[in-house]
């Protein structure tokens, strides 16, 4: 599917990236590239929905968000919304790991950063499904700063602290997907501030990510060219700590008392929603985790 043919009009500036990480997805995962689209339009709508040139692109977008709909057919990560919330969520947070995982290691390499700021942009697409968990805006603002900050790092030189350190004061500003971020109190010139924008248009923000980076962390990654690693080497897949099952959930009946809300139900199905994506990514613990909440709250109409 070929990007719009109407050029982003200077009041979608901020929606460059989303629509970009779309295009990187169509082939990749469809449904992330839907979602990222259906972002931009609803934000659009919101900027400028009344002048001819965001008209017109607003116009081409849609029709994208059609034919892409009728290409997925009946996928139940369209057509139910839990499941493209549980979808969307699985596939932003594997990303954010790996990131995170690069950090707290000290591998800092462009590849990293960019998987720190698309996850950011994929929690900003997460907001079609309603307001985010303070959880997930955690980790937007998290890995936001993360991308600025090793940007900054590596650009003038410096080794990057791994881990949280120095992220006191920093404030998320760019709710509506602003690209320019910077962490307050950072020695770097604003000259420096990681703005993919500011990078060629036919390669999104400058960095190629070889196949299989933007996987979970427990997903062999296929290993890049010209990187002076023999063909052969395998990326082994990280040993998962899969979580003690609580002796309870095996012998828990609800009691007859227990009166369960619509709700209730509502946030049971989405743990199990949760715990199906989680296992198209073979990850266990993330799965078991989810199915011992969603079996408490059914069985004791508590979380």
């Amino acid at each position: 599917m070929a990007a719009p043919a109407a050029p982003l009009p200077p009041q979608f500036k901020c929606l460059q990236h989303h629509l970009r990480t779309a295009q990187e997805h169509e082939k990749r995962d469809s449904v992330v590239a839907y979602y990222c689209r259906l972002y931009a339009m609803q934000t659009g709508m919101k900027i400028d929905s009344k002048s001819p040139e965001c008209r017109k692109f607003l116009s081409k977008l849609m029709d994208q968000l059609e034919s892409l709909k009728k290409q997925l057919g009946d996928s139940e990560s369209i057509t139910n919304e839990v499941v493209g919330n549980a979808h969307m969520e699985n596939y932003a947070l594997k990303m954010f790991l790996y990131a995170d995982n690069e950090d707290r290691s000290g591998r800092f390499h462009k590849n990293m950063i960019k998987s720190f700021y698309t996850a950011s942009l994929l929690l900003d697409a997460m907001s079609v499904f309603g307001a985010l968990t303070e959880e997930n805006l955690h980790y937007r603002k998290y890995a936001r700063w993360k991308a600025t900050y090793i940007h900054n790092c590596l650009k003038n030189g410096e080794t990057p602290q791994a881990g949280p350190v120095g992220m006191e004061g920093y404030e998320d500003d760019s709710e509506e997907g602003g690209s320019a971020f910077q962490a307050p109190g950072s020695p770097h010139p604003s000259s420096s501030t990681f703005v993919p924008g500011s990078m060629p248009s036919n390669n999104y923000t400058g960095i190629q990510i070889p196949p299989g980076a933007h996987a979970p962390a427990n997903t062999p990654a296929e290993v890049p060219h010209n990187t002076g690693v023999e063909s052969t080497t395998v990326v082994q897949p990280v040993p998962q700590n899969i979580p003690a099952v609580d002796p309870s959930v095996y012998i828990a009946t609800s009691k007859g008392d227990i009166r369960l809300t619509p709700e209730d139900f509502t946030r049971a199905q989405k743990y199990c929603k949760y715990a199906g994506s989680a296992l198209q990514y073979e990850d266990v613990s993330t799965a078991v985790q989810n199915l011992q909440k969603a079996l408490k709250l059914l069985t004791t109409g508590r979380e």
